[in-house]
């Protein structure tokens, strides 16, 4: 089973993790892959991987959470390679302190933009083609932490993955009979670059038995190219083996705390 050859996808956070690897798989099936990215130079590299593996990609560097940036983009793929078939909204940011004692107005607000209020953007911008052709994929990844929320994500990252899923549940229950399939990728603890940020990054040990970027970049590919009748509205992606994470919340709870709070007893 493959994604059609002729379908443009358009991967955000492309440059590393499960944007690349998604990427990767999809090209492989056939796919034009766009990669969306903040930095053009690691963009490219991907892309000339993908090329080397016989695919189609172009890489266009933008922030997600301009809206301009997602209309200059928008224009450029429609230009280039037809409107978008497949949209996956990957990009994921975490705030520095989890605790919502300390969290900075200005970390909670960049969190949600980038997890919430970019994915409303983007899909904002797809849906009239998609909605036109009455065919159209979106995924989106969210997080466990949407549904069991705490410190090792955080207070801002919890509530934009539960919000973002909910979004997406909200355009499959009003946009199904119109062709449009939107899926919910709910990944467990999983080996990214967004560990190195926590407050104790885990040990090259505990991070061998989690999810990595690939396992959920098969979810996706699976979603993806199931027949158009069929829609995948949820998928869970979790470690078979569940870690101690109990020291890991406790030094969690104290980042970012000033200098005059001390851990309670």
């Amino acid at each position: 089973m493959a994604t059609s050859p002729g379908t443009t996808a358009l991967i955000t956070g492309a440059g590393s993790g499960m944007g690349l690897e998604t990427a990767r798989l999809l090209a492989r099936d056939g796919a034009a892959v766009v990669l969306l990215g903040r930095r053009q130079q690691t963009l490219d590299a991907v892309a000339a991987t993908i090329r080397a593996e016989g695919g189609t990609a172009l890489a266009l560097a933008a922030d997600v959470t301009r809206a301009d940036d997602v209309t200059r983009v928008l224009d450029r793929v429609r230009a280039e390679l037809g409107p978008v078939d497949v949209l996956v909204n990957n990009a994921g940011s975490a705030s520095s302190v989890l605790n919502p004692q300390w969290l900075p107005h200005d970390e909670w607000r960049q969190v949600l933009d980038v997890n919430l209020t970019a994915v409303f953007q983007l899909t904002q911008a797809v849906l009239p083609d998609m909605l036109g052709r009455s065919t159209g994929t979106i995924v989106t990844v969210s997080s466990l932490a949407a549904v069991n929320p705490n410190l090792l994500g955080g207070a801002a990252y919890g509530a934009a993955k539960a919000g973002v899923r909910n979004f997406m549940t909200f355009l499959h229950n009003t946009f199904r009979n119109q062709g449009l399939r939107a899926i919910t990728v709910l990944p467990g603890e999983a080996d990214t670059p967004i560990l190195d940020n926590r407050a104790r990054p885990p040990a090259p040990e505990e991070r061998a038995d989690m999810v990595r970027p690939e396992d959920v970049a098969e979810a996706i590919r699976l979603a993806v190219a199931l027949p158009q009748r069929v829609v995948l509205q949820e998928i869970v992606v979790a470690p078979t083996r569940q870690r101690d994470t109990s020291a890991d919340l406790e030094i969690s709870r104290w980042a970012g705390a000033p200098s005059d709070a001390a851990p309670q007893a």
